[in-house]
């Protein structure tokens, strides 16, 4: 196959796909994914980094995080999985999904979806706040939503590794021959030159969006309205998600979205997801910064101890004097 095949230019080769095994290594009959690697990585990595913000922050303790953490890795398992189910699968195989309810928690065959991941981690920390209410839910979201970035620059550079979720047909110089494979993962041949999708979200939604949300969160003034970084990861991951998409190759099966937007044409489903972040997004984030900063009032400065006045020294008695028989 002609490297520069299929490219209008030329003159311009696409870059070649670095094939690598998505199994980094096996241990016995068990192996060992770097898509299984990439979301462990966020997760600790995540943790590392909202542990090493608690000074800056008020109400959330070391131990809190430590036990936040276990019911965010559910709510993004749980989440993730049963979004990938109800937005893609439904669709794509309603047949398999109706019929087979292990189906549905098939991690390791079928996905997982990042809006489906968020509204799960959104879940799990209103519940947990429920019982720790003495930390400031917005306080703890704003953390986490910066942190939520690591997470997705490693789960894009997951897809990528699998040759998954690329993008659609281009001539551009960067483009990209993905390798398709069989049932057995052996490579059946390569597709057409296509934009490296993953990569775009990979810098976008990763990299850009965690600098961008580091700035915010180190402005004091946005830091004291708890809850405008949130809507900013909203509104930025839904703004990137949306764009992306329009290079982005539709799952097998869902070539079309289910809305038409008129002249607009018809979305794919990950930008009908995304258009809601966006609008609540922005909402909270027009809600918060017009919010009171809570004013923290010091405490009370306890009154000193009145000094004890010093007890006059008695006037010693004179001696009588001993007589000497």
């Amino acid at each position: 196959m002609s490297p520069d095949a299929g490219l209008g230019l030329p003159w311009l080769a696409e870059i070649t796909y670095p094939q690598i095994d998505p199994v980094l290594v096996s241990i016995g009959p068990i192996p060992i994914r770097w898509y299984s690697l990439a979301y462990i990585a966020g997760l600790v990595l995540g943790y590392l980094w909202v542990r090493s913000s608690l000074p800056r922050t008020k109400t959330i303790t070391a131990r809190a995080v430590d036990d936040l953490f276990l019911w965010i890795i559910v709510g993004v398992v749980a989440g993730g999985r049963l979004g990938s189910v109800l937005f893609y699968g439904l669709q794509r195989e309603p047949e398999r999904y109706l019929s087979d309810p292990i189906a549905w928690v098939s991690v390791w065959d079928g996905g997982m979806s990042f809006h489906g991941g968020f509204i799960g981690v959104v879940l799990a920390v209103i519940l947990w706040s429920r019982f720790n209410p003495r930390t400031n839910y917005w306080e703890i979201s704003d953390l986490l939503a910066i942190s939520a970035p690591i997470g997705l620059f490693f789960g894009r550079i997951a897809n990528f590794i699998n040759a998954e979720l690329y993008g659609r047909p281009t001539d551009v110089a960067w483009a990209m021959r993905f390798p398709l494979y069989g049932r057995d993962r052996e490579i059946i041949g390569f597709t057409e030159p296509r934009h490296p999708s993953q990569l775009y979200e990979a810098a976008l939604e990763g990299i850009v969006l965690f600098i961008a949300l580091n700035l915010l969160g180190r402005n004091p003034g946005i830091r004291a309205r708890a809850g405008v970084v949130t809507g900013a990861f909203m509104a930025g991951y839904g703004i990137f998600r949306f764009l992306v998409e329009f290079v982005r190759k539709p799952d097998d099966g869902l070539e079309a979205g289910l809305l038409k937007f008129g002249g607009l044409g018809t979305f794919t489903t990950g930008q009908e997801l995304s258009v809601p972040m966006i609008i609540v997004g922005v909402a909270l984030i027009l809600w918060r910064r017009n919010s009171p900063v809570p004013v923290a009032v010091p405490a009370p400065t306890p009154a000193p101890t009145p000094k004890a006045k010093p007890t006059p020294k008695a006037k010693p008695k004179s001696k009588a004097k001993s007589k000497t028989d």
